[in-house]
């Protein structure tokens, strides 16, 4: 017999079973299970399953986080529904405009552990894997069920696995390795699989970079992304946990579908061009192409230090073209501001707005108008994902972002970025 991968572990876990091998169908149990904004298009599916209330309320995350503030009634009217939600049903783990976006948050209250399984009624759950958690979207039915039931039933995946060796270069980032693996495999090249990273690259990621690879995993199709949790996750974890949990690890001898390399040593900085993920070409072919709007932030990389290293670029400098900051979450906020690194962007001419997602849905803080183009720190850039389907969006670093935002085109932040 061979050994287990990550995932075959991690789902037998959370369905109370020995072992479990790709292609089982198994009843899982997660630990958390999360919505946001679309809680309240949940509820109405929920009444219908003629269930009195949410089975584990203490199993239950809701966000604000999608439309925040609030930009019409109808998106004010949605919140109001889902805290008075809240409230009925006893949720405690419920976080309000401001405090941020759900899978930063979520990371930030230690509300999922290494081992521990998360669905959520968000496609980027794969996120949860650089805590060593097993994450996974669902849709709102499927929610829905969860809540009245407390359990999902689903097949296990095979699994593949994505080895980066070597170390990045100055202005080279995990974003640049995450965008590269796309466009060598394609949006469609980890369908229903589950993704597990491994290699030397992985020990020199900071707390703030780990989360990039399995959330842009989301837009390889992959059902699940996991990074190997090591003593630094533990630590990051240690003060704001409220139970205990058992780490899970890959068996060296565990079977793959697929297996996929990427040296990063000589990897440059990469973007994605308008309107697919994996459209991706090395920045150096299209340098100079105009952007009218510059977006930093999301749930990819609206951490600390994605604020830092743009201040890293703007430092000293001015913007030629909008620069929208979004701070991932409230403790993002917080930590930049006490930092200097928001006076930075700010005297560089960036606007900073509330913690969210903002324009990454497309709702507001930041819609270009038609034929207006954004280079943006986010995962995703079909067209009109931003709002305007006429208005192309490329994915980049944010080192690059805050370079084009300074020179007004596409730029290698190389250039300013001092020795």
């Amino acid at each position: 017999m061979t050994g287990y991968t990550f995932a075959e572990k991690a789902l037998a876990r959370a369905a109370g079973v020995s072992s479990a091998r790709a292609g089982n169908v198994l009843d899982v149990k997660p630990d958390l299970i999360f919505s946001h904004d679309n809680s309240a298009a949940i509820q109405r599916i929920f009444e219908k399953t003629g269930a009195p209330r949410i089975v584990h309320p203490e199993r239950v995350a809701i966000t604000l986080d999608h439309a925040v503030p609030a930009p019409t009634t109808q998106h004010a009217q949605n919140h109001a529904e889902i805290r008075q939600w809240v409230q009925q049903q006893g949720i405690k783990h419920f976080f309000e405009v401001g405090r941020g976006i759900c899978h930063q948050v979520i990371s930030e209250e230690a509300l999922i552990l290494p081992g521990e399984t998360i669905f959520g009624a968000d496609s980027h759950s794969t996120h949860y894997g650089w805590l060593g958690a097993f994450g996974m979207g669902v849709g709102r039915t499927e929610l829905a069920a969860l809540w009245a039931t407390g359990e999902l039933w689903l097949r296990v995946p095979e699994s593949m696995k994505i080895t980066l060796t070597g170390q990045f270069r100055r202005g080279v980032t995990i974003k640049d390795a995450s965008l590269r693996i796309l466009g060598d495999l394609s949006v469609d090249g980890g369908q229903y699989r589950a993704i597990e990273f491994a290699g030397d690259t992985l020990s020199t990621l900071t707390l703030d970079e780990r989360p990039v690879l399995p959330n842009m995993m989301a837009e390889f199709g992959a059902m699940s992304a996991y990074l190997p949790p090591d003593q630094a996750v533990f630590d990051c974890l240690e003060d704001k946990r409220t139970r205990d949990y058992t780490p899970l690890y890959p068996d060296a001898d565990a079977v793959y579908a697929e297996e996929y390399a990427l040296d990063v040593c000589q990897l440059e900085p990469q973007i994605a061009l308008p309107h697919q993920p994996d459209n991706v070409v090395p920045l150096s072919q299209v340098i100079g192409q105009p952007v009218q709007q510059a977006f930093l932030g999301t749930c990819t990389n609206g951490r600390y230090e994605d604020l830092q290293a743009a201040a890293a670029v703007l430092r000293g400098q001015k913007v030629r073209c909008r620069l929208i900051v979004i701070p991932a979450s409230s403790e993002v906020y917080r930590q930049a501001a006490l930092s200097g690194v928001l006076a930075t962007l700010a005297e560089a001419g960036a606007a900073i707005g509330t913690p969210g997602c903002g324009p990454c849905m497309g709702n507001h803080m930041g819609i270009p108008a038609p034929d207006e183009a954004t280079v943006s720190s986010a995962n995703r850039n079909f067209r009109g994902r931003m709002g305007t389907p006429e208005a192309p969006v490329y994915l980049a670093s944010p080192y690059v972002v805050a370079a084009s935002a300074i020179c007004g085109h596409l730029a290698d932040p190389r250039e300013f970025l001092k020795a």
